[in-house]
């Protein structure tokens, strides 16, 4: 029974040590003392991000007191998407529709990736629940998205950086 503890204990400290494995162009971030939308903001990985939050309303939101979760797509996340939908979903009339999408990549509370590994699920600020998983030791979400640095901390939060933007369920 020990020994499958340790194994157990092991091998979260392995996932852990891999998710929080830093890209070296956010490495500079990891002891920012600005809010989330500041820090996403001072790395230049994220000015689709920023765009959104903006056309969506939500940069006084994750300015706010939080603590918040970040699942952060990068630029190159969203260029993933089919041509033409950042576009689209920037539109005014397509606001609630980008709402929706934002806010499925905010948790609120502040996990860290240690617990994070740990979960099953999450649920978004939007009330829909985010699948977690471990998939080669790495923390993925929904089965598509990938934790590429973990555990940027800020002073109402933490960012997660993911290689793809994850879109709620339809309900």
């Amino acid at each position: 029974m020990k020994s499958i503890l340790t194994s157990i204990l092991f091998g979260i400290f392995a996932v852990v040590s891999t998710v929080g494995a830093a890209d070296p162009k956010f490495a500079e971030l990891k002891a920012a003392s600005k809010d989330i939308v500041d820090t996403a903001i001072a790395a230049g990985s994220f000015k689709t991000l920023a765009a959104a939050l903006g056309a969506a309303n939500l940069v006084e939101t994750l300015k706010g007191a939080g603590p918040f979760t970040v699942f952060a797509p990068t630029d190159e996340a969203f260029a993933k998407l089919p041509k033409g939908t950042v576009e689209d979903l920037l539109k005014p009339e397509n606001k609630d529709k980008l709402v929706a999408i934002l806010t499925y990549h905010v948790v609120s509370g502040k996990v860290m990736s240690k617990t994070a590994v740990t979960l099953d699920k999450a649920t978004a600020l939007n009330k829909q629940e985010i699948a977690l998983a471990v998939v080669d030791k790495a923390l993925t979400l929904n089965k598509s998205a990938k934790v590429v640095t973990a555990d940027i901390e800020c002073s109402n939060g933490v960012i997660h950086v993911i290689d793809t933007v994850i879109l709620p369920p339809v309900k």
